[in-house]
């Protein structure tokens, strides 16, 4: 997918204007948590994961900080009518698409990860589009499918948006997975990894 501008006398059309869909707003360097802030003033419905992180001080103290899980991005809850409202933000530099309107991302989707996100500990991972995938198949991410890897000696399975390029790693136990059959030499597209040779581009 590419990323495109949208600017504010041109807010994104679609056949259903007053539809509300998830999509994904891209931000100034560090400036997420202000720009869910803005968005909650404005009463626009607003995600914004976080995970911790455990940083140490010079002093040898350590104190634990919330970042957010997909750096750069807030996902935001609107009809396609209520662009310009996120796009006045001045933290707001688009909202992610195609290269000639806004893409929504799956419903279902966002909604797993509000939900498993109460239930699992999560990190960020490095994007990765292709590879030996799994299912979920219990448990609060059951349906989503990823790639199986071991960190820290523990089994996790990546998650990928593939709209915005971003990963997360969610841990997970053996007899919640299931193997991904495909028929041979294609390869379908999971709920949450896909693969895609499009790059970035704003217009």
């Amino acid at each position: 997918m590419n990323l495109a501008l949208f600017d504010e006398e041109g807010p994104v059309r679609a056949p259903n204007q007053a539809e509300r869909h998830w999509f994904a707003a891209y931000t100034a360097s560090n400036h997420e948590k202000k720009v869910e802030q803005q968005l909650h003033l404005r009463n626009i419905e607003t995600f914004l994961p976080l995970y911790a992180v455990t940083r140490r001080w010079r002093n040898r103290t350590t104190v634990k900080v919330d970042r957010p899980l997909f750096s750069g991005y807030v996902f935001v809850r609107i009809a396609c009518t209520e662009s310009a409202q996120v796009l006045r933000i001045p933290s707001v530099r688009f909202i992610v698409g195609d290269g000639r309107k806004a893409v929504a991302l799956p419903d279902n989707e966002i909604e797993a990860l509000r939900s498993g996100l109460r239930l699992r500990q999560v990190d960020p991972y490095p994007y990765v589009k292709v590879g030996a995938r799994t299912r979920i198949r219990s448990g609060p991410f059951a349906g989503l499918e990823g790639l199986v890897i071991r960190k820290d000696d523990q089994l996790r399975v990546l998650l990928s948006l593939d709209l915005i390029k971003r990963s997360i790693a969610v841990h997970v136990n053996a007899d919640e997975l299931e193997p991904c059959e495909h028929p041979p030499g294609k390869q379908e597209d999971g709920p949450l990894v896909r693969n895609s040779t499009a790059s970035r581009r704003s217009v």
